[in-house]
């Protein structure tokens, strides 16, 4: 099993608080979050952006490993995830994360790409995560 770790802190409630999210590889280093980010275009990231870039990323190498696996040794995918953030009464849900794929491999037909691509969309660990149940634990400080 790999685990793997990020961090967020919120200082400030509500719209007027500032948030840093930080990976536990370092890539994400103290990247700055909150509601104008999240809602009003400012600079900084977003849950659904990083979800997007997370999908994106996981279904390219689900795609990658699958041609390699039918003997293929070049290419070059390009994959675009759009994750849709929408209102939900009071609040809001994210209702869909949807995958564009830019695919050059030679030595295969559309059909059979197509094929795979729909498994390996199917199939990455991140698209069946968006399905997954969930743990909580809490600890009041």
């Amino acid at each position: 099993m790999i685990t793997r770790t990020a961090t967020a802190r919120y200082e400030g409630l509500g719209k007027e608080g500032k948030g840093w999210i930080s990976s536990g590889s370092g890539v994400l280093k103290d990247s700055r979050y909150g509601f104008a980010s999240r809602f009003e275009g400012e600079p900084g990231t977003n849950p659904e952006e990083l979800i997007a870039a997370a999908h994106a990323g996981c279904f390219t190498m689900a795609l990658s490993f699958a041609l390699a696996r039918e003997g293929l040794h070049e290419g070059v995918l390009e994959t675009t995830a759009k994750v849709k953030l929408d209102q939900d009464g009071a609040g809001f849900t994210i209702s869909r994360s949807d995958l564009a794929l830019k695919a050059s491999v030679p030595g295969i037909a559309e059909d059979r790409l197509r094929e795979i691509a729909a498994d390996a969309k199917a199939n990455c660990p991140v698209s069946k995560l968006l399905k997954a149940e969930m743990e909580l634990t809490v600890e009041i400080a």
